[in-house]
């Protein structure tokens, strides 16, 4: 029971990060050691498992796709999903500087921790640079985020797109949603449980996901240190996009009354009122990432012992 527990409660930190435009779900289940576990359980999904379930083989099909371990984390997500949607809301709206300042912390650190588990070569190396520089443009704060759609294809679409990231260690699906100009509406529909925007997007994410978990498991097993090099190029780059400090140049408003700005980064000034407190939770978001990494190699200590 202690270990579905433990895993339930990564689920919630996976949830809580794939909430915020910051570090993605992908990152804690990698530091957190369920990482190939999970790629593993989501390919299972496929055609011969899922004649399994509708031929009657329930306990087969369960067995195969890691039915207990899926339930435990999906329900984990789920619940900060649904609990923190309303939270980060509201924080985004009044406290801008200092929720961006937290998840650029978390950023910094994802970057060092994946970085870190990648052999360095030319290749890589490369790899790192061009991906950097593609991120650096494609997140640029000047450039106008994608307009609300609430079309049901389009909500689809960026199901499967952001879920894609979302198990990705170091992009996270809620920035991919910043960019396709969705997030605020996907999260206000969490927050009003609009039952028809819910369903089209988790369809989508669940043929996402399923399909995008065997190109995931193909390139980490012929190309693990030029994937793990382009993730960290791609999560250094996006920086750009997450800085806490912005001056507003330009305003668009959409015939549906969505409103999107488009900013600059600037330095932040040492008399602002919220600097301090803006480096301080900074800080704690980069800690954060390695106390979670330090939690739980002790665990897989623990559990090699035992």
């Amino acid at each position: 029971m202690k270990k579905w527990i433990l895993l339930f409660l990564k689920g919630v930190a996976m949830g809580a990060s794939d909430v915020v435009p910051g570090v993605s779900g992908g990152t804690i289940a990698f530091i957190s050691g369920i990482y190939e576990r999970l790629i593993h359980a989501i390919k299972s999904i496929n055609l011969a498992n899922i004649k399994l379930f509708f031929t009657g083989h329930f306990r087969e099909f369960w067995k195969n796709v890691d039915g207990n371990f899926l339930v435990c984390l999906v329900a984990g997500i789920a619940v900060s999903f649904l609990s923190l949607a309303k939270l980060i809301t509201y924080l985004l709206e009044t406290h801008p500087v200092l929720v961006w300042s937290f998840f650029c912390g978390l950023i910094v650190a994802s970057v060092v921790f994946v970085g870190k588990t990648v052999k360095w070569n030319w290749k890589t190396a490369l790899t790192l640079i061009v991906f950097a520089i593609a991120s650096f443009f494609i997140t640029s704060p000047e450039n106008a985020p994608l307009g609300q759609n609430g079309a049901y294809w389009y909500i689809f679409l960026c199901g499967a797109i952001a879920i894609c990231a979302m198990i990705l260690p170091g992009i996270s699906g809620s920035f991919i949603l910043v960019l396709l100009g969705q997030y605020a509406y996907i999260l206000e529909s969490l927050v009003e449980f609009r039952i028809d925007v819910i369903a089209i997007f988790m369809v989508g994410a669940l043929i996402g996901i399923v399909s995008f978990s065997h190109v995931l498991d193909w390139l980490f097993k012929n190309f693990e240190m030029i994937t793990k090099a382009a993730l960290t190029g791609f999560m250094l780059g996006s920086i750009n996009k997450i800085w806490p400090w912005k001056n507003t140049i330009d305003t668009i408003v959409y015939a549906d009354g969505e409103v999107q700005l488009i900013q600059e980064n600037i330095l932040p000034q040492a008399c602002d009122s919220q600097f301090c407190a803006a480096i301080a939770l900074m800080i704690a978001g980069f800690a954060l990432i390695f106390v979670i990494e330090f939690i739980s190699e002790k665990m897989k200590t623990k559990d090699a012992k035992a």
